[in-house]
């Protein structure tokens, strides 16, 4: 009777148990939904962002070549300047006077040859009788040569007063914007001086010389013989810069040195820009974009979707078999806009995972689908999930 009694009393506390815990289990969390992109081969151009410097296409030092006082100085200071334009003149009176000397002396000289011709030919006369000895005529040809040689020196001395009088007006010797003076007139100049007068730079076209590794050089022509990599039609460079903006002009890669600098492990790249409104300025610093070829075949894979582990290595997450995730290791070469090139790791037709990566393991049961698509669900739940915060809270 008793063990009745307590089989009904068990049967009793199961059925309050069930009772109690005979609420529906809520269902299990939907798969995350995670945004992909199917990768594909495709062509991409190879472009370097190198640092360079802006160079004046010519540059002239203007120098005194005599010595003297500076009297005027004629040019505007940064202003521009024609090839043979007078920029200073130097007090030239005693350049005259030793032109004025130079030429006396010729004339001194033009007048003592009429004599010794004259004597020279009365003595071929009277040696020809024995009225004179022929050393005498000998001596007189000889002092008509000399008398010739005389004046010939003299105009050179005339042409070299002439010319160092010509040097008292400092002539610019190229066209193109002058800097600022470094004499001022009254200052005494020399020949041969340490500091120049003032610098002219030609800067309507300007050189821009950038630096780019040897190691990049080979890697690039290596990729050129293999066939993965197709040159252009003529590299094209587009500069970034001081202030961020984007130069409006193309330049064109001009040579490279052909020796790599022993410090730098780099060798130089010169390219020449048009500079119209004089925007470049010599010794500028620039950033430069060098397209030097076409990849083909090329995995570009969008930045967001590449990260680094705890070691540094780049790494993807991708949707495997089963909608599972799966994690990988890559390769990347540079970046082209908003993607890497991706050089092992991927292959085409992999779906690369770039939106929903949060908390994501390997192994985990994805649902995949459009960036976009995935972006509007997690707003339309956030939205959700803040308006059923907002009800509860009234």
């Amino acid at each position: 009777m008793q063990k009745g009694i307590f089989t009904g009393l068990l049967a009793c506390a199961s059925a309050l148990a069930l009772s109690a815990c005979g609420e529906t289990q809520p269902p299990a969390p939907p798969p995350p939904a995670v945004g992909v992109v199917t990768l594909k081969t495709e062509s991409a151009p190879l472009v370097n962002e190198l640092p360079g410097r802006v160079a004046a296409l010519e540059t002239a030092e203007v120098r005194p070549q005599i010595s003297g006082v500076i009297r005027r100085s004629l040019f505007t200071q940064g202003g521009f300047v024609r090839a043979g334009q007078v920029l200073f003149e130097i007090d030239d009176a005693p350049y005259r006077a030793a032109l004025a000397q130079a030429q006396g002396a010729l004339a001194r000289a033009q007048a003592a040859i009429t004599s010794t011709n004259l004597q020279a030919q009365r003595y071929k006369e009277l040696v020809g009788i024995n009225a004179v000895s022929k050393q005498e005529y000998d001596n007189a040809v000889a002092t008509a040569q000399q008398a010739r040689a005389d004046v010939a020196a003299q105009r050179g001395a005339v042409q070299a007063a002439q010319v160092n009088q010509n040097f008292t007006r400092i002539r610019a010797p190229i066209s193109g914007r002058i800097g600022r003076s470094l004499f001022t007139p009254g200052a005494l100049v020399q020949a041969g001086q340490a500091d120049p007068l003032a610098t002219i730079q030609r800067t309507d076209t300007v050189y821009v010389d950038v630096t780019q590794s040897a190691a990049q050089i080979i890697d690039l022509k290596q990729a050129m013989k293999n066939g993965g990599v197709s040159e252009t039609d003529g590299a094209r460079i587009q500069l970034l810069l001081p202030n961020g903006s984007v130069y409006p002009i193309e330049g064109r890669l001009q040579f490279s040195e052909v020796t790599v600098d022993p410090a730098s492990g780099a060798v130089t790249l010169r390219a020449t820009f048009p500079n119209p409104d004089g925007l470049l300025l010599p010794g500028m610093y620039v950033r430069a974009k060098l397209v030097e070829g076409q990849r083909n075949e090329a995995i570009l894979a969008p930045q967001q979707g590449i990260s680094r582990d705890a070691r540094g290595r780049a790494t993807a997450m991708v949707v495997g078999k089963e909608n599972k995730v799966e994690v990988r290791q890559v390769e990347v070469d540079r970046a082209v806009g908003d993607k890497w090139i991706v050089t092992s790791g991927l292959k085409p037709g992999d779906k690369l995972i770039v939106e929903g990566l949060v908390n994501l393991r390997p192994g985990t049961v994805v649902k995949p689908g459009a960036p976009q698509q995935v972006t509007a669900q997690a707003n339309g739940a956030q939205a959700g999930a803040q308006a059923g915060t907002q009800a509860e809270a009234k």
